[in-house]
């Protein structure tokens, strides 16, 4: 695995210089400064490259700018509504600058609406770190009794919709705002953030949007760029959804590994393939994460390895972000699972037998609850989570190990 590090830019309080300390191979950012739906230019592109391969003293890094995450995919294209055509066009030629500045992994989401969801952005654990957590009583709160969604508590048990309107009752109005903010909080560094009445005015466009028809939109949108990403040399690969069950009554369709697969057979070339976020998807008790990349690892073109510990197995369910090797998923069989693909890829003679990887968000710790950074990407925290996943990495591919 290529061991990469996610950068913010120049705004980013984890700095080229914390990146190149902490090891790591590899950059993944994105121009998050660019509004959805707009071109990603050559300039723009080699101003974030150039930013990526120099220190603050102005020393050449080494660090090259491997992944985009994310080129956004807007509502338009989604829904199919507005420009959404135009919206396309300028997706595909963000794609060829991309290519041509030598990028050849671009990781994008079809989420609707909302591009991840939590309830709390710096929950405190016993030990005194904070985590992101998403807790479906403060979320149905939020939906029935912050956003007021027409319909809204006929999609939870009555037994929640009673918990939720408590939790409401009892919140403060400081807490209700937090709330409010947090779930809205949208992509992490994106040019846009939701108010309330943008999230309702998206929330109409999806009216009548099943997810059959969501899906058929996406395989519309990967029949368009996938075969543009192939002559180009390029891997797309879309993320899960982030949680990984229907919210606000929207239609989910990147979920599962059903879900995966349906995509792939539907627009089946190498180009078209899979972020496996181990900490998204782990979110479902069903999600069988280390069996996924067995199964479907030919098209894993980019990793995200976190984890999360659920309250309780159902579908939906409260959880929260743990330590690398906490949690539901079993990291160990999981990079097992990877490397075996990486073998595999090697022996086939694949150009791309290393599949880059990234430690996944990480609990703020130690200095991290002082630098108030981006949720879920501080530097102690993501270099704690990467040193526990690289000496996995090190101990299960060490010849000892192989051969035995």
């Amino acid at each position: 695995m290529k061991q990469t590090w996610r950068w913010f830019g120049p705004k980013d309080p984890v700095t080229v210089d914390d990146m190149l300390q902490a090891g790591v191979q590899g950059v993944v950012s994105a121009l998050h400064h660019v509004p959805t739906g707009q071109l990603w230019t050559p300039e723009d592109i080699a101003t974030r490259q150039r930013q990526i391969a120099t220190m603050a003293d102005g020393t050449p890094s080494g660090l090259g700018w491997d992944v985009v995450e994310s080129l956004p995919v807007s509502e338009a294209i989604k829904t199919q509504t507005g420009d959404w055509r135009a919206h396309l066009a300028t997706w595909k030629d963000s794609m060829v600058n991309l290519s041509r500045a030598g990028i050849e992994v671009i990781c994008y989401n079809f989420m609707p609406v909302l591009d991840w969801t939590r309830t709390d952005l710096a929950h405190r654990l016993p030990t005194g770190a904070t985590c992101m957590r998403f807790d479906l009583i403060d979320f149905a709160a939020f939906d029935i009794h912050i956003l007021n969604r027409a319909g809204a508590a006929e999609d939870y048990p009555a037994d929640l919709v009673a918990e939720a309107k408590a939790r409401f009752a009892a919140m403060p109005d400081t807490r209700r705002a937090e709330l409010a903010k947090n779930v809205v909080f949208g992509l992490p560094g994106a040019a846009e953030n939701f108010t309330l009445q943008d999230v309702r005015d998206h929330l109409d466009r999806y009216q009548g949007i099943t997810p059959d028809r969501l899906r058929a939109h996406l395989v519309d949108f990967l029949s368009e760029v996938a075969p543009l990403a192939q002559d180009l040399g390029l891997r797309l690969c879309c993320h899960p959804d982030d949680p990984p069950f229907a919210l606000l009554g929207l239609p989910r369709v990147m979920s599962t590994e059903a879900d995966y697969t349906t995509i792939l057979q539907a627009v089946d070339l190498p180009a078209n393939g899979i972020t496996l976020c181990t900490g998204s998807l782990g979110a479902r008790p069903d999600n069988d994460l280390p069996g996924m990349m067995r199964r479907l690892g030919d098209r894993v073109h980019f990793l995200h390895l976190r984890n999360v510990a659920m309250d309780q197995p159902t579908i939906p369910a409260s959880f929260h972000e743990v330590m690398h090797l906490e949690g539901g998923t079993d990291m160990v069989a999981m990079i097992a699972a990877i490397l075996a693909e990486e073998r595999r890829r090697k022996a086939a003679g694949r150009t791309d037998p290393s599949i880059p990887m990234r430690p996944d968000h990480g609990l703020d710790i130690l200095d991290d609850l002082k630098r108030k950074g981006q949720p879920g990407y501080p530097a102690i925290g993501r270099l704690r989570g990467l040193a526990e996943l690289r000496g996995i990495m090190t101990a299960l591919d060490h010849p000892a190990v192989v051969a035995g």
